[in-house]
Order: structure tokens, then C-alpha cells, then sequence
């Protein structure tokens, strides 16, 4: 039989040489120049544990193609080349010429129109080979290898090319096939952003949710009964994977032409399948391995981590209204202390190309900011992938916009997250990252860290810059972390803050174990008596493992806390007034009632609670004297069903005691200690002395030690 190969690379060349081998009359055509001189001069190749053998080999590149092609043209081009490589064909095909695709995807009607519909053949192949050299390919293993009608016909000339073919068979089913390969296509798609081989990405635990998940991404939009192959059983995707490792250790070719595309042969991949497929996963993949063609990243783990969160992003984070946007291939330093740690950030900061939203519709569909927030820089400095916006209480200020839903409990869903830094509590309590930005003006992200179980740390007032961050009370507002450890606060602290020594809170370099236990605060007839027991408890285990207690009075603290609400509301109506006053309708209500409330805030009331403040600074400060931290609750009751909004009863009495150190501006960090019997956690409050932020995040890291013991 005649056949004349377009693309004689990795499955052109191959296919081709079995035939050539087979007696039949092949003509080789490919765009490289070199790899056409040394067939021509040395034939080609066929390399790996398969076979290795060499045939001789007519070759001649696309321009010196004959005038006319008779009998079977395989098209075995990368699937961005089809457009050109048809219209090779165009005019040259002989009445009896058929053309079968070999390529991956589903490139069908980028070529039917050309030759037409009722001349092509499809196939599935899925042995593994690769170009190696002008002149040679390495043929890895045998696999699966399938031809069909796009019909479904299993006609005579379908047979008879069937037979020709090295491995393959004819079948009615090919676009079953076809969807499949899709399918095992994303994962071979997801896995080459790395460097791991493909039976080890497929294999790592990390990883394998990643895979389940883009594979049924794209079956779900098959119009056809996917059909299994070589392992991979559509309707048994988890045990599909082991079958897929097992398959994959035994072939030669260890990373897929993907990977080899990308940092061996450095050209352009087929990433434009992708395009066609619809769904986030292959969208995210699809834009890292742009970013990898354009020398913005390298194949790394740390990109298949990043396309790992954004997968739990998308599973876990979505249905608990904590997602604002994902930000897939996020610009980043190519190396730094934060390497591909994956970051959430509360959406009241500016991130660059995306709008601040600042939880109101309005502005999440407005202008996208020009710069990062000077925290965000940092954060990519440090090599960190700012990958998601997290949702919170609209503008800060104590309530969701109605048109916004809030972001719910992920220990609990029918309770809140928190507020105002809701999103980011519950993408970390989710699992979905290990660490998040938030911001903290009264406790909103020691509040929303107690409800879900996770670490919230406040540092002192102006360690983290807060430009590009919008304000709700300049002189309360403080940006920080949510974590699932204190261990992962430390490192975006360091960057945040450009203070090296945050970045390894080592609990056994705790300077000591001194806790002032504050005794009022634990006895306020206002915080719930189950909470009180929980924390008490949390506090004998500490002595148990060493911790000293020594009872400090909380009453300045109750002063201070006082001095939160004239400080807060001047300055919030200096931050939103003009708005509510040019634009009434711009806030969602339970919003609109407390900035119109500070309307009649009063300047002066505000110039004396800064200077009680002052006045009372000594007597706070004196509390740490002899002892490291002072301990207490963070707030009087566990997750409610939603945040009350500040101006009622329970939004009033939600913040006494993390609004105390809004005030002083001291660094304070929730620590989890405990459920209550209904399952919601509880969380610990430290404070330590004002510049002393890694002095507490140490202490913090010991105490969450020996609570986790």
C-alpha cells in the first residue's frame, strides 16, 4: 500500500518505519529540515525496548511534496500545525486518497473541510514514542492503538488500512475512544507542568484528587460513551490511576511529549486541546503551561501544587461563598523563601488586574487595580502564588452585602465563617490553602479563625503595610494572617513584614512559658459558659505541660476596648461618608445604617479616646510584666448561624476582647483549643508586648504544641 506521513516525529515516524519495515511505500514529510537530510541520507531510526531497527526512508519537506497524493495520507502533526499542514493537501489529493489522523485531540473539523469529511479516517494512538534526534525516534511501549470511521462504519477501506497499521484495530467506536483520551490527556496536560514523570504524578497521593477531578471535568461534556484503554476505565477513575502508574512504569518513556515540548525541545505545545475543553481545570492548566511557553515559569511540583489548590479551590472553597476569583499561573518571583506556597487574599486588598471588591457588588465588577498592594509584592517577591480573592463582610464593617453571600463555616456549614475576613477562615479550614491574608480592625481575623478552627495572627499596628488596602478605621486597621498553623503564619509574616526572623516560630525557643491568665475576662458574665470551661481546660493542660499561670486584671483592657467605637466611628465615616452622601444606594443596608451612624460620630470624641489611650498605655503595658503573653478567650460564643451585624446586641459583644489590641495596637494571635459539644471550635487568644511579634509567634507555636498533645 502507498502511504505518505505528515509529521514523521514521534507517532508519524514511528507508524511510518513499521510500515516501511512491512514492506509498504512510504513517503515522510516533515517541517524540520535536518530530520528530513538524515532520513534521506541514513533512514530513520526506530529506537527503546520495543524494537530498534532502521528502514530506509524517502523524505522531503512540505514544499517538495508531489503535486498529487494517491493513496493514504496520515497526518501525524502537533495539533496547532493542522490548519497548515491541510492546506499542504489542498488540490494534491488523488480521487482515491483517504487521510487518517494519528493526532491527539479532536481535530476532525479542522480537517474535513478541507478534504472533506467523507476521505478521513481517525485514530486513537497510545503507544509511547518520542523524537530523539534528526534521523531517530524511541518507541517507549505498546499500547492501545484504534482506527475508525467518523461514522461509526466499519467499512472495507477501514479494514483494509486497519491491517496495514502497526497495532491497530478497527473500531465503531472511535470517538469513544477519541473523548477518553481527552480525558487521560488532561491529567498527562496537569501532570507536565512539573518534573515529575508521569507515573509519579499520577501515583502521589497530593496530586490524585487533581487528577479524578480534570479527567471527570472533561468526560462530563463527552456527547459520546467514553471507551476504556491501556488502564484507564472511564467509569472507574480511581482505580484507573494504578492501572495508569502500572502502565506507565513499564514504558520507556517516562515524561509525556508535553513536558518534552516544554523544557527538552523548548516549542510551542498543543496546549490550544485545552481551549476546546470547557471547565476550570483545563482552563487553570491551560494557562500555566502558557506561562511555562513564555519563560514566566519552569516545569516545577510547585505549579502542580498550585493547580492542586485550585482544584480543592473549586471542590471545597465555591460552596462555602469564601471564593471571590481564582488567578490561575499568578505572576511570581522565579525562587524565594515562599516558593509556590499557594495564597489566598481577603478582597479588600489590591491585587493587580483584578477589581478590589471589598465584598460590594458595585465594586467587584469595577475597575481592576493597576498595582499590588504592597503586601501582595512582597508576596510575590517571596516567590509565593497569590492564586484566589477570598469573600468578606462588606467593606470590614460588620455585615454581608445582601447580594453577596457569606462564606460559611467548613467545619459547619450552616454557620458562619466569620467576619470580616470570612473567606480566607474558611478557605484555610477547608484545607484549601495552608495561608491567607486577612484583615483585622475590632477581631476579624482572630474571630473568624476561632469559628473555624484555624490560627489567626494580628501583628502590631504598622508592622505590615496597609496601603492599597481599603480603610475602615486607619487607626484600628491591621493586615495579617490566617493559617493552619502558627508554623505556616511565620514565613508570610517574614516577607510581609520584611522581618527575616518571624519566619521560623520554633516552639522550643520560646523565651519562656509565662501566661497572665486574664481572670475577667474569663468570668464576664457575657461570654458562654461552655466556651469558658473549654478555655479553662485548654488552660490546665497548658500548666500541665509546663506553662506558668499567673492571673492578670483585665480591667484596662475593658478601658480600652471602650475607646474602640468613638475611634472607629469618626474615621469610618471619614473613609465611606462621601459615598453614602453621592451614592445612598451604593451600600448594602445593615452597611449603609452604620456608616450613617457615623455621620454624627464626633472629631472630638475621637481626639480624647487617642489621648485615654495614651493616658492608659502604661497600666496595659504593665501587664506583661513578669510574663510573656496575656491568655484569655477570643470571643463569647462560638459560630453563629451568621455574623450579627456590630450594631446589635450580639455584633456589640463580639469583640470585647479582641478589640482591646486594635486599640493598643499589641500583636495578638488565636490559637484553636477545643469543640464545643456541638462540634464548633474554640479558639485561644495570646498577646504579647508591642515589636514583640515574633517573640508571640514562638510562644504560639509551643502552645499549639502542647495542645495538640
Amino acid at each position: 500500500m502507498q502511504f505518505t506521513v505528515i509529521g514523521a516525529g514521534a507517532i508519524g515516524g514511528t507508524v511510518g518505519a513499521h510500515l516501511a519495515r512491512a514492506g509498504h511505500d512510504v513517503l515522510f514529510c516533515d517541517a524540520d529540515p535536518e530530520h528530513v537530510a538524515a532520513m534521506n541520507r541514513d533512514g530513520l531510526h526506530v529506537t527503546g525496548p520495543v524494537n530498534d531497527f532502521v528502514v530506509p526512508a524517502s523524505a522531503v519537506t512540505p514544499d517538495q511534496l508531489p503535486d498529487s497524493l494517491g493513496g493514504t495520507v496520515l497526518l501525524a502533526v502537533k495539533s496547532q500545525h493542522t490548519t497548515a499542514a491541510v492546506e499542504a493537501l489542498r488540490g494534491r489529493l488523488a480521487p482515491d486518497a483517504v487521510v487518517v489522523s494519528l493526532q491527539n485531540g479532536l481535530t476532525s473539523d479542522k480537517i474535513g473541510p478541507v478534504v472533506g469529511y467523507e476521505r478521513l479516517l481517525v485514530c486513537f494512538v497510545n503507544f509511547g514514542a518520542d523524537y530523539v534526534a534528526p534521523g531517530e525516534v524511541i518507541q517507549g511501549n505498546v499500547g492501545t492503538f484504534r482506527i475508525g470511521e467518523l461514522d461509526g462504519q466499519l467499512t472495507d477501506r477501514l479494514r483494509s488500512i486497519a491491517d496495514a497499521l502497526p497495532y491497530a484495530e478497527a473500531t465503531d467506536s472511535i470517538m469513544g475512544y477519541l473523548w477518553a483520551k481527552e480525558a487521560y490527556g488532561a491529567m498527562l496536560w496537569a501532570g507536565a507542568v512539573s518534573d515529575l514523570s508521569i507515573a509519579d504524578s499520577l501515583e502521589d497521593p497530593r496530586y490524585q484528587p487533581l487528577m479524578l477531578a480534570i479527567a471527570r471535568e472533561v468526560l462530563a461534556q463527552a456527547p459520546v460513551t467514553p471507551r476504556g484503554f491501556d488502564g484507564f476505565e472511564p467509569d472507574d477513575l480511581p482505580g484507573s490511576l494504578s492501572r495508569l502508574v502500572a502502565f506507565n512504569r513499564g514504558s520507556a518513556k517516562s515524561h509525556s511529549g508535553i513536558y518534552r515540548d516544554l523544557m527538552v525541545r523548548r516549542r510551542p505545545t498543543e496546549v490550544a486541546e485545552l481551549d476546546l475543553l470547557a471547565g476550570p481545570l483545563t482552563s487553570y492548566t491551560a494557562a500555566i503551561i502558557r506561562s511555562i511557553e513564555r519563560g514566566e515559569r519552569t516545569c516545577e511540583v510547585a505549579n502542580l501544587d498550585l493547580l492542586a489548590a485550585l482544584e480543592r479551590l473549586e471542590r471545597l472553597g465555591r460552596p462555602l461563598n469564601a471564593v471571590v476569583a481564582s488567578i490561575p499561573a499568578p505572576p511570581r518571583a522565579a525562587d524565594g523563601p515562599l516558593h509556590g506556597v499557594p495564597v489566598a487574599v481577603k478582597d479588600i486588598i489590591d491585587v493587580a488586574g483584578l477589581p478590589r471588591g471589598n465584598g460590594n457588588p458595585t465594586d467587584m465588577a469595577g475597575p481592576a487595580s493597576e498595582a499590588d498592594a504592597p503586601v501582595v509584592a512582597r508576596l510575590r517577591e517571596a516567590a509565593a502564588d497569590v492564586f484566589a480573592l477570598s469573600s468578606l463582610l462588606e467593606y470590614a464593617a460588620g455585615a454581608p452585602h445582601p447580594d453577596v453571600p457569606e462564606a460559611r463555616n467548613p467545619v459547619r456549614p450552616d454557620r458562619t465563617a466569620g467576619g470580616s475576613s470570612g473567606g480566607s477562615a474558611a478557605l484555610v479550614g477547608a484545607g484549601v490553602c495552608r495561608a491567607a491574608l486577612g484583615t483585622d480592625t475590632g477581631g476579624s481575623i482572630r474571630i473568624p479563625a476561632a469559628y473555624c478552627g484555624v490560627v489567626g495572627f494580628k501583628p502590631s499596628y504598622g508592622l505590615v503595610d496597609a496601603t492599597g488596602v481599603t480603610p475602615l478605621s486607619h487607626s484600628l486597621d491591621h493586615v495579617g494572617v490566617l493559617a493552619a498553623s502558627v508554623a505556616d503564619c511565620g514565613p508570610l509574616l517574614a516577607a510581609m513584614a520584611d522581618m527575616p526572623g518571624l519566619a521560623d516560630p520554633d516552639p522550643a525557643a520560646a523565651d519562656s512559658r509565662r501566661l497572665g491568665v486574664l481572670e475577667g475576662q474569663l468570668a464576664d458574665p457575657r461570654l458562654d459558659p461552655e466556651i469558658a470551661a473549654i478555655t479553662r481546660a485548654a488552660l490546665d493542660r497548658l500548666a500541665d505541660a509546663g506553662f506558668t499561670r499567673v492571673t492578670r486584671d483585665s480591667a484596662p483592657l475593658v478601658e480600652m476596648e471602650a475607646l474602640l467605637e468613638p475611634i472607629l466611628m469618626a474615621e469610618l465615616w471619614g473613609a465611606h461618608g462621601e459615598t453614602l452622601r453621592t451614592r445612598p444606594g451604593h451600600f448594602g443596608k445593615p452597611t449603609a445604617r452604620l456608616v450613617a451612624a457615623a455621620e454624627h460620630a464626633s472629631p472630638v470624641a475621637r481626639a480624647e479616646a487617642l489621648a485615654r489611650r495614651d493616658d492608659l498605655r502604661p497600666s496595659v503595658d504593665a501587664l506583661w510584666d513578669d510574663v510573656d503573653a496575656l491568655v484569655g478567650p477570643v470571643v463569647p460564643y462560638a459560630a453563629p448561624k451568621s455574623t450579627p451585624p456590630i450594631d446589635t446586641p450580639a455584633g456589640e459583644i463580639e469583640g470585647i476582647f479582641t478589640g482591646p489590641y486594635n486599640v493598643t495596637g499589641h500583636p495578638a494571635v488565636t490559637v484553636p483549643c477545643g469543640v464545643t459539644a456541638e462540634g464548633l471550635p474554640v479558639g485561644l487568644q495570646l498577646a504579647a508586648p508591642v515589636g514583640a511579634d515574633a517573640a508571640l509567634l514562638r510562644l504560639a507555636a509551643a502552645v499549639e504544641a502542647a495542645l495538640a498533645g
